[in-house]
């Protein structure tokens, strides 16, 4: 109803400018088809300025409101899932394109006509063409407000962790932003946000619960911890790899990348991004044992090779004890021989005390 009323408005419309303009129409006739009907005047020219101007406006209306709809809502739908930064850069760089035009409106308006038709064209093309241009290097805008701080005395942003999908999962890092270690603003991407999403509606149970929980943990920390969060709804299209996207994203905010994913970490060092991995802050907290030292342990299982036994220490630190194997479920002090440091974390070698004694 509302599309058939305003097309209704649009055709009076067109009535009233035909019927203003109706010297010009009549005569654009008269030259046009005056001669192959052998007319030379026309009976009332204001009415048929007048109606000719409503049908016109009426049929343009009705191709607006079938075809141009469509293209306008979809238009509309892609503004909206536009991030905001990303449409200012864009206008940014048409306001830009727009004022380039305007310097050359004096030089063009000399040549009649012909600049006339020049500067509409060069205006269109420069405002488009800035917008592209903007939104293409809305990456560099970003880094000079960010960075910019620093070279004008100004105080500088909060500096961004940005979270990778498997730090999420692993859930350490709500605690780690609850004893206040994490400073600045974490950073989670939309494109992890819709990864996890992904993870936690697959049909696989145990990757279906890792994604809930990553779910739970990231509103545990929005809702229950006193942390900045921001949610980046920007997109890098061009990238299909989602952690090609963080480093991308790293390098936009200036920021750092918190993961304990050890090819992300790798890839990241290549790109000079700077990583936060949380396995290395877990065995940088781990107690240090030296060897000599004697500490009390119980043994939970046998160990791989013959008459070891295993222990564990409060962290997780695995702990072989040599001849440990008949003091399973014993609880005994052990003397260190020797500690290895490996990528998956630390091992201590120890043998029981009362060995030590005995010889």
């Amino acid at each position: 109803m509302a599309k058939r009323q305003l097309q209704l408005i649009l055709a009076i419309a067109g009535g009233l400018l035909g019927y203003g303009w109706n010297g010009a129409i009549e005569q654009f006739l008269l030259k046009s088809v005056g001669p192959l009907l052998g007319v030379e005047h026309i009976a009332g020219p204001a009415y048929w300025a007048a109606g000719i101007g409503a049908v016109l406006f009426y049929a343009a209306s009705a191709l607006v409101f079938g075809y141009g709809a469509e293209r306008i809502r979809t238009l509309e739908d892609q503004i909206l899932k536009t991030p905001t930064l990303d449409l200012l850069s864009g206008l940014a760089g048409l306001v830009l394109g727009l004022i380039i035009s305007a310097l050359l409106l004096p030089m063009l308006t000399k040549a009649g006509w012909l600049g006339t038709l020049l500067m509409f064209v060069l205006t269109g093309l420069l405002g488009i063409y800035g917008f592209r241009i903007g939104y293409q290097k809305r990456e560099d805008l970003l880094n000079a407000f960010t960075s910019g701080g620093g070279k004008s005395g100004m105080p500088k942003k909060d500096e961004h962790k940005i979270l990778d999908t498997s730090v999420i999962i692993d859930g350490r890092i709500a605690d780690i932003c609850k004893t206040g270690f994490i400073e600045g603003t974490l950073v989670i991407p939309e494109f992890v946000l819709e990864e996890l999403q992904h993870i936690a509606d697959s049909s696989d149970l145990l990757k279906r619960n890792r994604g809930r929980r990553g779910l739970d943990i990231l509103n545990k920390i929005q809702k229950e911890l006193d942390v900045k969060v921001l949610i980046y709804e920007g997109d890098f299209e061009e990238i299909s790899e989602v952690d090609s996207k963080l480093v991308k994203l790293a390098k936009a905010l200036q920021g750092k990348v918190i993961t304990n994913d050890f090819n992300l970490n790798k890839v990241c060092e290549l790109q000079g991004v700077s990583v936060l991995n949380i396995n290395d802050l877990a065995n940088a907290v781990k107690p240090v044992v030296l060897p000599g030292e004697e500490i009390l342990v119980q043994v939970i299982k046998d160990g791989k090779e013959q008459g070891q036994g295993v222990a564990y220490l409060d962290d997780g630190t695995m702990i072989v004890v040599e001849g440990g194997r008949e003091y399973i479920g014993a609880t005994i002090e052990v003397l260190v021989t020797s500690v290895l440091q490996t990528s998956a974390g630390r091992m201590i070698f120890a043998k029981p005390k009362l060995l030590e004694k005995a010889q």
